[in-house]
């Protein structure tokens, strides 16, 4: 692969003809990388994420571990419009099982689990453009010419249980240092003309642990996107797809039913919290796939705590009027205080909000 940065200088002259740019291009040697080898480390979280041997990078290049996988979802959770890289590392020899009276998968000790989140650069030093496309992989690597790297998130299976440690990147892009307390990053949304300015919130360890706890009761720190229904593919998985099992479509796919598109999105985005057992277990909102359609999935459903994120609107949902849904109003708002999900954001999602409105507007009935 060749890669070119281009010098130049003005010529400025005090009379004659218009001065003119000249340019001359110097090649820039590609540094080669090798593929790091996976490290358990069964006690111990190391600073850096290079001793993990998951990823590397040496500035130009992100390189996966051979003996780790790529797994994609039919359905990601919304970060402000970051792209995700996930990988899977299981120890030689051992595969995953999965239970189908919760869904869950279940990984060996020894797993270890990577989220990188990354934006491709815009034009100035805090620009990041809103793609709708990822780059794509080759050989294994991630060309990093016009990636900004923000951080990579592991979740790692140990004996006692699953712990999570989030792990943030220098400016070089060279190396991810664990940053338990959590990090903010100023950062611009390029779209075309349109430039919003936010703040990527990195989240604390407490943080994480609370999203990945997804019952309330035991507090138990489990994946949230390697389930089966979201999976887009189980081959690296080595699972056999069960007959009649459930399978969330891509909430972006305009060719899947608007009722199966919306209730994928709030699946994703919303049901590790709000389901009968979760961290928002007191609020009667339950938002799995298997909760029919009523008030406890907020059909007519009056807020038991919502404060001021009721936006002084009397339903969770009311049929054919997205406008006034506390739904809606919760997913518009940046205001920490008023918006849902509250954690793992700043911007607003404008398509999902735009799915929820079109799925709300076109359910049947009304509201006493």
């Amino acid at each position: 692969m060749r890669s070119w940065i281009l010098t130049g200088f003005l010529a400025f002259a005090a009379c004659g003809p218009t001065a003119s740019n000249t340019k001359t291009l110097e090649k820039v040697p590609v540094k080669p990388i090798t593929a790091p080898s996976p490290v358990f480390h069964a006690d111990n979280n190391p600073d850096t994420l290079s001793d993990w041997g998951i990823l590397a990078s040496n500035g130009q290049f992100l390189a996966l571990a051979n003996d780790s996988f790529v797994y994609e979802l039919n359905s990601a959770l919304f970060s402000d419009y970051a792209h995700k890289l996930r990988t899977i590392h299981l120890p030689d020899g051992q595969r995953v099982q999965w239970h189908d009276d919760n869904d869950r998968i279940e990984f060996p000790t020894g797993t270890i689990i990577t989220k990188t989140f990354y934006y491709e650069k815009g034009g100035r030093e805090a620009d990041v453009l809103k793609t709708d496309t990822a780059p794509q992989l080759n050989d294994h690597k991630l060309a990093l010419a016009n990636i900004r790297l923000i951080e990579t998130r592991l979740l790692v299976r140990r004996t006692a249980g699953w712990e999570a440690l989030p792990y943030v990147w220098n400016d070089a892009q060279t190396e991810a240092r664990l940053m338990r307390t959590g990090d903010v990053k100023r950062l611009s949304l390029v779209s075309g003309s349109n430039r919003q300015d936010f703040a990527y919130i990195v989240p604390n360890t407490n943080q994480c642990a609370g999203c990945h706890a997804t019952n309330n009761t035991t507090r138990v720190i489990e994946p949230i996107g390697p389930k089966f229904r979201h999976l887009q593919s189980l081959s690296h998985f080595k699972l056999t797809e069960p007959i009649n099992a459930y399978r969330n479509v891509n909430w972006q796919d305009e060719t899947a039913p608007l009722g199966a598109r919306a209730r994928a999105y709030l699946d994703i985005n919303c049901s590790h919290c709000h389901n009968q057992v979760g961290p928002a277990d007191t609020s009667g909102l339950h938002l799995e796939p298997t909760t029919a359609l009523g008030p406890h999935l907020g059909v007519c459903k009056t807020p038991i705590a919502a404060g001021t994120g009721t936006g002084n609107r009397k339903h969770g949902i009311v049929p054919g009027d997205s406008e006034a849904s506390i739904f809606t109003y919760r997913m518009e708002s940046t205001n920490p205080a008023e918006m849902m999900p509250e954690l793992g954001r700043s911007l607003a999602h404008d398509e999902g909000v735009e799915l929820i409105k079109a799925w709300i507007n076109n359910l049947g009935g009304h509201c006493n």
